[in-house]
């Protein structure tokens, strides 16, 4: 089941209690389940580069985030998870300097401690801006239970 900020707990606190990077770039947890995650953002003109378009690195941690809140989805009465980037591929397919953007995260694979996820970014209107893949390792105490 897909949770949305409107009918749940754990996004609506992710949302009113941002981290302090979260705050600077201003992105928003839209969707979360076990495996996907959704986050926005309106792109700004603090977002763009002297080119006058969405900086790079705006992009790479849009990826990043929405592949880190993917693998640490939780029940809402379980523990929270964390998890750490090992290393992230950035690919940078369009451009974009206002509007709404969406990186889109899934869980791609691993096991107990690793994890594999992939993000792609698009503006309103459908087209790719950009898309990554991630390996993560879970922090101490956030490790997956395996069947």
């Amino acid at each position: 089941m897909s949770r949305t900020p409107s009918d749940d707990p754990q996004i609506r606190r992710e949302n009113e209690e941002p981290s302090g990077y979260r705050e600077l770039l201003g992105y928003r947890l839209s969707e979360w389940r076990e495996g996907y995650a959704a986050i926005e953002l309106d792109v700004m003109a603090c977002h763009l580069n002297r080119a006058g378009v969405l900086h790079g690195g705006a992009l790479a941690s849009l990826i990043d985030n929405a592949c880190g809140y993917a693998a640490t989805w939780a029940p809402v009465d379980a523990a929270s998870r964390q998890c750490v980037t090992l290393s992230l591929t950035v690919s940078f397919a369009g451009q974009v300097s206002a509007n709404r953007i969406r990186a889109v995260g899934r869980v791609k694979g691993g096991g107990r401690k690793i994890i594999f996820c992939a993000a792609e970014v698009h503006d309103e209107t459908g087209n790719l801006i950009g898309l990554g893949e991630g390996t993560f390792r879970y922090r101490t105490g956030s490790e997956r239970t395996m069947p």
